[in-house]
């Protein structure tokens, strides 16, 4: 009976052992992706002259004020400064639990704040970076625009092969620099989800198409990035995110955001901008209404409760 009880206690006390022991190894582990992701957000920070100007009070996470942010999607290539192909505007609201979200198209044709003409919008990150375009499309949207992330569009090729490929449901069959994609669900490499994200001319809706391609490779990399099966790659994630994505924001803001703001997710909204293809001295613009501009302007600053604008 003595020797049951005995090895009872060793098999008892040998569980304990390695019950601690694998307490101590998720800590551990927990600490190293605690410190990488840190490590990631302080490489991602950038530091820019911005200051809205129709921001009337300091944003306050703890009251949870409202807030915006420009998504920017830079295509920068060897030698070439870039352009914005992409600009996405999100407004995140805690207490009405939604995010709404407008794609601003590359070819809309408005006033590039700071140097005093009218250009495609798109071309404001090309004259004067990141600064710039926030002030231009804060004043074409006529809301205050808070913050800032900016995704080198080359980093679909780093993050997709990191997290070991995506898989997307393309709509229509189409050849892309060399490379053939079927309708229907595909899986994707880095090189091909670039290629896939890329193509324009052959979409019969043109930018539109283009940038809903660009969300489902977003939309899998998020999904694929948080399964188990590539938690192991996570420095490597970690390591093309911090390489190929710049914002103003700080750890400790994303961290407020991430506590504050999490409920937002569960409505997702999306708005669309609509105007009149045309050419002005031989270039392609898209020209937009100002009853088109001022309705999606004040369904914005609706979600930021802040004041609509009267109608002219």
């Amino acid at each position: 009976m003595r020797t049951k009880r005995r090895k009872k206690k060793k098999w008892i006390r040998w569980l304990a052992g390695l019950f601690v022991v694998l307490l101590a190894g998720i800590g551990v582990f927990a600490y190293s992706v605690y410190h990488h992701v840190k490590q990631t957000a302080n490489e991602m920070h950038e530091q820019v002259n911005w200051k809205s100007e129709k921001r009337q009070e300091e944003v306050s996470f703890e009251r949870k004020t409202p807030i915006s942010i420009l998504l920017i999607g830079v295509d920068e290539r060897k030698g070439d400064k870039g352009r914005a192909d992409t600009l996405i505007v999100m407004t995140v609201n805690p207490n009405k639990q939604s995010i709404e979200m407008v794609s601003v198209p590359r070819d809309t044709r408005t006033e590039i704040i700071g140097k005093g003409t009218k250009d495609k919008i798109n071309h404001s990150y090309a004259f004067g970076g990141v600064e710039m375009t926030m002030a231009t499309v804060e004043h074409f949207l006529d809301i205050p625009i808070d913050y800032y992330i900016k995704v080198n569009m080359e980093s679909f090729r780093d993050i997709v092969n990191a997290v070991g490929g995506v898989t997307v449901n393309n709509p229509f069959a189409f050849t892309y620099e060399g490379t053939h994609f079927p309708k229907g669900e595909i899986t994707l490499n880095g090189d091909e989800a670039l290629k896939y994200s890329r193509m324009r001319k052959d979409d019969p809706r043109g930018d539109f198409g283009r940038q809903d391609r660009q969300k489902q490779i977003i939309q899998a990399i998020i999904e694929k990035g948080a399964s188990f099966s590539s938690l192991a790659n996570y420095s490597d994630v970690l390591a093309a995110i911090g390489k190929n994505i710049k914002t103003n924001l700080t750890f400790d803001e994303m961290k407020n955001i991430q506590e504050n703001y999490k409920d937002a997710r569960k409505q997702i909204k999306q708005l669309h901008i609509t105007g009149q293809g045309t050419k002005i001295n031989g270039i392609y613009y898209l020209v937009v209404p100002e009853s088109e501009r001022l309705a999606i302007s004040n369904e914005l600053k609706e979600h930021l409760e802040l004041k609509a604008t009267a109608s002219r």
